[in-house]
């Protein structure tokens, strides 16, 4: 059974959201608060966790708790549920390393759909197919079985969400992929605006351990391509 994590203050809500989801078949852990969370995954990592950005009286606790909870794991699903939406704070949470960024008035039924959907990706990374597993470009350096990205050799820390699209670009060199590919090779639904805050980010990381690296191109008006 699939556990799940929900760090959520206001009560009904976690509640309501437990409910749903112990009926589709999970297991679920509430919490009302940053640090009884971040002890509870230091105990025991969650197999996805939700999250609310503003807990009690830490305004950004969410963006806190998500740091402390990628640096555990690079590999955890992340799910920002909140009730801001504004572009700086979906941008802000992308960049703390979640997964998905969804607001409070999403369906039910479009909220375990997504949840699905990253639980679906993290059981191809447990049970990887008989496609091409290593691939290597130039100083990159992609290990599909394990998840893995290296870059000259270095590891470069990316979620999955971040993993799948790298590994689209990278797999058809100098062929473009639309955002509506990257989010079917990652398995996500969001909107243009999220897709490219996904590929800065990424784009982040590898100039992090390499600040020439430039292989990620955007194609105006059609999408990013990995350089020849």
């Amino acid at each position: 059974m699939k556990r799940i994590a929900i760090v959520e203050d206001e009560v009904a809500i976690r509640e309501n959201y437990t409910d749903v989801l112990v009926k589709h078949g999970y297991s679920v852990q509430g919490y009302d608060n940053r640090p009884d969370a971040l002890t509870a995954f230091q105990e025991r990592l969650p197999d996805l966790a939700i999250i609310d950005i503003g807990l009690q009286d830490e305004i950004d606790g969410g963006f806190s708790l998500c740091q402390s909870l990628r640096a555990m794991s690079s590999t955890v699903p992340i799910i920002f549920l909140t009730a801001r939406d504004s572009d700086f704070d979906t941008v802000c949470g992308l960049r703390m390393g979640a997964d998905d960024y969804l607001t409070k008035d999403i369906s039910l039924p479009h909220l375990i759909a997504r949840i699905a959907a990253l639980f679906r990706r993290s059981e191809v990374m447990a049970s990887p197919t008989e496609q091409e597993s290593l691939i290597e470009r130039g100083s990159l350096t992609i290990d599909q079985n394990r998840m893995q990205v290296f870059w000259k050799h270095q590891p470069i820390e990316l979620t999955v969400t971040e993993f799948w699209m790298i590994y689209a670009l990278a797999k058809r060199p100098g062929h473009v992929k639309s955002r509506d590919d990257l989010m079917q090779a990652a398995q996500v639904v969001v909107d243009d605006s999220t897709i490219t805050s996904h590929v800065k980010r990424i784009r982040k990381k590898f100039i992090q351990c390499d600040n020439e690296f430039d292989c990620i191109h955007t194609v105006y008006g059609m999408g990013y391509r990995w350089g020849v």
